[in-house]
């Protein structure tokens, strides 16, 4: 596919032009497939002489790249890390030995790959879209930094993803669930066959899943993968205080007993912890790491806006869950928080997502509704979430069940703002549905919150 370049950014063009840039010159936002991305990185010359790890699933990928970067950082190794989306500024998908990566080195590596895709002009140019552009260019950044390790979190799928290109000395495959049916399949056998694609021949594969799709593990089979299964291979057992990791005695029969719960938050979280861990097993002759390391980097790790819980009264929560699976999480999260009078929720969400299950899951933990607009065409509005809500769900009651519809806003900040204006000191405030509705949010800062009286 060709695409005609007649505003292509001078070299000396800032971060947000090449952004902009970047989401004009392909059609369509997805477009499936590895070819064109995989040519233009051939002319470009990009290699990784590093280990890399990469990291695919529905949920679960954001927080096990982080507690591999927090591990390996606290080993002291230097890292560098891919996760998308950002929440706030684009530079957040790329961390270099922990900090995110400056802006001129981006425009630098977009300069780069705007020159190998353009090649000697007419057919010769290779059309890419948005992610696959941004992706060429941050792996160009990474394969400068003279990282010892490489964390890539893969988008969209697995197979087909622009992340692909790469042959990944370990693959990591975090939960699957429905989220992108429009792209992925369907049902989670479908949606699992396409994550399977990161896996490699004769590589190991770190399947976190405690429940994979047939799919899956039918793919590592077909392609001779070596297999990491959570429960065959590995598995973690813990009580209210504590964790501990064990490894299959066929494996060597490592131990962590012991552990402190990740710092980030969730009853989930345990589960994308003991996938990383055994990644940790898998690339020890590689990257050996202490036990002290490992410790260290669990109860220091930080994730922005996964069950964030943000200082302060009211208790605000800040969640990027955007699906089922991940708002059952958040659920039975908010669940274990204990009683509060009341719950009030700023939500924003995309309209291809499965509103009405992720409604339906959380409606019952909410006692205020407030909706917004988010800047992009793929949201619902505010008043077609208020619809949802408001329609007879199962046994003919409303989706939000006992919750009100307080308002619509323009913005998740307009949102919250009201949810605080009408809220007590003892209530909860949570703010979910999307990167964009908690990246509105953290933009535009956290208004005031009072301090947690003494003993609170």
């Amino acid at each position: 596919m060709t695409s005609a370049t007649p505003n292509t950014p001078e070299a000396s063009a800032s971060l947000a032009q090449w952004l902009n840039y970047c989401e004009r010159i392909h059609p369509s936002a997805i477009d499936m497939g590895l070819e064109r991305v995989q040519a233009v990185a051939i002319r470009m010359g990009l290699k990784l002489d590093t280990p890399v790890i990469t990291v695919a699933g529905t949920n679960g990928k954001g927080s096990t790249c982080a507690m591999l970067e927090a591990i390996y950082l606290e080993a002291g190794y230097s890292t560098g890390v891919y996760t998308s989306p950002h929440l706030v500024h684009f530079e957040e998908r790329c961390r270099i030995v922990g900090e995110s990566v400056r802006a001129e080195d981006l425009c630098a590596a977009f300069s780069l790959v705007e020159s190998a895709r353009a090649g000697r002009g007419g057919d010769d140019a290779i059309s890419l879209t948005y992610f696959e552009f941004t992706t060429l260019a941050i792996l160009r950044v990474l394969s400068q930094a003279g990282a010892d390790v490489l964390i890539l979190e893969v988008g969209l799928g697995g197979r087909l993803d622009a992340v692909n290109i790469v042959d990944a000395d370990c693959a990591v495959i975090t939960s699957v669930a429905l989220d992108h049916v429009g792209f992925l399949g369907t049902d989670r056998e479908a949606i699992g066959y396409e994550k399977a694609g990161i896996m490699r021949t004769g590589r190991p594969v770190v399947i976190s899943d405690p429940q994979p799709p047939q799919s899956v593990l039918d793919r590592a089979r077909e392609i001779d993968a070596n297999t990491w299964l959570i429960g065959r291979d590995f598995h973690f057992a813990g009580d209210r205080q504590q964790w501990g990791w064990a490894m299959h005695p066929s494996h060597g029969g490592r131990r962590y007993s012991g552990l402190a719960y990740p710092a980030l938050r969730g009853a989930n979280q345990l589960v994308n912890a003991a996938g990383v861990l055994a990644v940790v097993e898998v690339m020890r002759p590689q990257l050996p790491v202490t036990a002290q390391s490992i410790r260290n980097g669990l109860a220091l790790v930080e994730l922005p806006g996964r069950f964030q819980m943000v200082p302060g009264a009211p208790a605000l929560v800040l969640d990027v869950a955007h699906n089922p699976h991940s708002v059952a999480a958040l659920a039975e999260n908010l669940d274990n928080m204990g009683f509060y009078p009341c719950t009030r929720v700023v939500l924003g969400a995309m309209a291809d997502k499965d509103l009405v299950a992720m409604l339906e899951r959380v409606g019952p933990l909410v006692d205020a509704w407030y909706l917004c607009n988010l800047p992009v065409p793929r949201a619902a509005t505010a008043e077609a979430l208020k619809a949802l809500l408001l329609q007879p769900g199962e046994g003919g009651k409303a989706v939000a069940e006992a919750g009100a519809v307080k308002g619509c806003f323009d913005t998740p900040t307009a949102a919250l703002a009201q949810a605080l204006a009408e809220a007590d000191p003892a209530d909860r405030i949570v703010v979910f549905g999307s990167f964009y509705t908690v990246g509105g949010v953290l933009e535009n800062g956290i208004p005031r919150l009072s301090a947690h009286p003494p003993g609170a």
